[in-house]
């Protein structure tokens, strides 16, 4: 068996008997988010530490635990604390954590995060629903061996952003009079923030928001054939743009301010997929 595999599969065993719980949603809980979870309808709370194997957030503010619970009547699978590949582990465990969702009973992965705005008339405070991504500069989690278990060896990523989904958060941020801009996310590696040049050849790319976590689990859930959605809550406006050197103090500060109305987007939204996906049944 690959090795990728049989240690996603251990992670499982260890899980699967001790939280009799079956998620539509896995949401991966961003900066300003953290503490999403204390307004659900918690079911079961699973420490990282529990599960064998499995890699543990090192960032400060990110618990590492999954929350199991509903947003009204969705159930949902939160992770309060992902893992980066700045912090020193594998891509492939990177992505651990949103194939182990998938296993759980995810169909659709929501994702968010905290970045930098690139695009000119972003402002911190801002909301980014992500419709598309730029994920050259990170290395793909689908190197090696192909999990045929999981997904085709050449996944097609023409529509990564599901247009559905896109439809249905606009549908929520405009009833709920919470203003949304678009755009797309690149991932660098970090942990250092970008140099002026660094953001002006992002933006030459194309990106609108710049940020270290999000694109490399929108493939690998892309790979397991995952419904996927994103916001990114714009933090801070990127090096170069913005008039002061950027510190992670700032960008939390910016997160924690907007986190009322990133939760309330965040669950209107999921309240609007689950009846998607209740309907599609």
């Amino acid at each position: 068996m690959n090795e990728v595999y049989e240690k996603l599969v251990r992670c499982y065993e260890s899980v699967k008997d001790r939280i009799p719980f079956t998620p539509k949603v896995a949401l991966i809980l961003g900066s300003g988010l953290g503490d999403y979870a204390d307004d659900i309808k918690v079911e079961a709370v699973l420490d990282y530490h529990e599960i064998e194997g499995f890699p543990v957030s090192t960032v400060q503010g990110h618990k590492g635990r999954f929350i199991f619970g509903y947003v009204g009547e969705v159930p949902v699978v939160c992770m309060q604390g992902r893992v980066h590949y700045y912090e020193g582990y594998s891509m492939t465990d990177v992505v651990l954590p949103t194939r182990l969702m998938k296993l759980m009973g995810a169909e659709v992965l929501f994702l968010t995060n905290a970045s930098g705005g690139i695009k000119q008339g972003f402002q911190a405070g801002d909301f980014m629903m992500i419709t598309g991504q730029i994920a050259n500069f990170v290395p793909s989690p689908l190197i090696g061996a192909n999990i045929d278990e999981l997904g085709t060896r050449f996944p097609d990523m023409s529509h990564i952003y599901d247009e559905d989904l896109q439809t249905v958060i606009k549908k929520a941020a405009l009833e709920n009079d919470i203003p949304l801009k678009e755009g797309v996310y690149i991932q660098l590696t970090g942990p250092n923030y970008e140099s002026p040049q660094e953001i002006n050849m992002c933006r030459v790319l194309g990106a609108d928001a710049v940020g270290m976590s999000t694109a490399c689990e929108a493939i690998a859930a892309n790979h397991m054939g995952m419904k996927i959605c994103g916001i990114s809550c714009i933090s801070n406006l990127a090096a170069g743009i913005a008039p002061t050197p950027l510190t992670h103090a700032e960008i939390q500060e910016t997160a924690d301010k907007v986190a009322p109305q990133f939760k309330k987007l965040v669950t209107e939204s999921i309240l609007k997929i689950g009846a998607m996906l209740a309907e599609e049944m």
